[in-house]
């Protein structure tokens, strides 16, 4: 395993001496982030590198450890992976994920074992304080989150686990410095095949800890939209994977992608007001979707499922029972009683997700023009009539 240090140095320089006429200006809320994350951040990765130290000597089987169906949910961003992923991680007989706090606070197999010690002493001779006091901490800090669900406890987009690294999409949405990062959006294409191997051969190992350290015969389900680009290397990583690709028709996905952009970077960063990262965001959309397809359609296979957003949406305990049994997945009995768990929950967060065509400049023709193929292919609405509103929706 490799840190990315020239990557962190230059995110380091640009952050405090080079950041004029750039989203990531330094101004008081921008500098109070950075003040706090360079005080923990850097003690947090010394940690965790020395526990990943540990492992390789307390737990070398880890390496040996064999993933087997390994289900990856693709597609753009706001295309319904989160509500799937999350859905079938309800199914905890059969599926088992990353959560929030597994990527961030104990990546390694010695910290999983530790936390896993204390869970059971907790519960043996605390009455499960120290669970209850977590709890309610999650709930009074990652809980207040209002565009997407997070907690510690629920599973996570596991793309961040590359942060560990330093060499991953979502560092940009930290330091948005694009001029400096090699190009993660045209994964396959774009990164040298030692820098891919490097990059993921990391991946693989978060993976086979998270797997060897909570025991048991499960299979790993991950939902990544960054994926997207590296299709080609993921299918060679893991070649017993499953594939879901997830199409949502442009006109919803490709402004709420924008609004969840914006949203996500401003929490790091004080660009000023409107919209930003457009022309970055309708390249990295169009490869989203054109690129895995184009794999898919290259390298057909049983193991592989192009899905529309809406049948996801509509009719989800059929599109779910008939990848179980295409995937070679156990059938759950109680699968209708987890969907309409998983809706529930859904229908209950009230996001602060909302946005307009107009205010970010698209038309609706324009969005047409850009994805024709893809209208085409699914056969998506173009909605000749639809009135530019407003709109608020769920988080998906």
């Amino acid at each position: 395993m490799r840190y990315n240090f020239r990557l962190f140095w230059r995110t380091f320089y640009r952050s405090f001496f080079d950041n004029k006429n750039t989203t990531a200006r330094l101004t008081r809320k921008r500098l109070f982030f950075l003040i706090l994350f360079y005080t923990v951040w850097p003690l947090g990765m010394i940690m965790h590198w020395f526990f990943f130290w540990l492992d390789d000597i307390l737990f070398p089987a880890y390496k040996n450890y064999v993933i087997e169906k390994p289900l990856f949910i693709l597609g753009n961003l706001r295309s319904g992976s989160t509500f799937l992923h999350r859905l079938l991680s309800r199914d905890s007989e059969t599926f088992t994920s990353l959560t929030t706090w597994d990527i961030y606070l104990t990546p390694s197999v010695t910290q999983k074992k530790i936390t896993q010690l204390i869970s059971r002493l907790d519960k043996k001779f605390l009455n499960n304080t120290l669970h209850t006091w977590l709890y309610a901490f999650d709930k009074a800090t990652l809980g207040k989150i209002k565009i997407h669900p997070i907690s510690f406890f629920q599973p996570e987009e596991d793309e961040n686990i590359h942060l560990h690294i330093w060499d991953g999409y979502f560092v940009m949405f930290l330091f948005p410095f694009m001029d400096e990062f090699p190009n993660y959006q045209h994964f396959d294409e774009a990164l040298s095949p030692a820098h891919k191997k490097r990059i993921m051969t990391f991946y693989k190992s978060m993976l086979q800890r998270h797997l060897y350290a909570n025991g048991g015969k499960k299979y790993f389900v991950a939902k990544n939209p960054a994926f997207s680009a590296k299709i080609e290397t993921l299918s060679e990583f893991f070649p017993d994977a499953r594939i879901i690709y997830l199409a949502r028709n442009p006109l919803d996905m490709l402004p709420s992608t924008i609004s969840w952009i914006n949203y996500a970077r401003r929490q790091f960063t004080d660009p000023g007001d409107g919209y930003f990262y457009i022309d970055e965001i309708v390249d990295m959309t169009q490869h989203w979707y054109r690129h895995p397809l184009k794999f898919l359609d290259t390298h057909p296979s049983p193991r592989h499922l192009v899905m529309k957003y809406d049948d996801l949406i509509q009719r989800p305990e059929m599109v779910i029972r008939n990848f179980y049994e295409q995937f070679g997945y156990p059938d759950k009995p109680g699968l209708p009683i987890i969907i309409d768990q998983a809706v529930k929950e859904t229908l209950a967060f009230k996001s602060d997700h909302n946005y307009s065509l107009e205010e970010m400049g698209f038309t609706r023709e324009q969005i047409i023009e850009t994805y024709a193929d893809i209208f085409e292919r699914f056969e998506f609405e173009t909605r000749e009539d639809l009135v530019p509103v407003k709109q608020i929706e769920l988080d998906m």
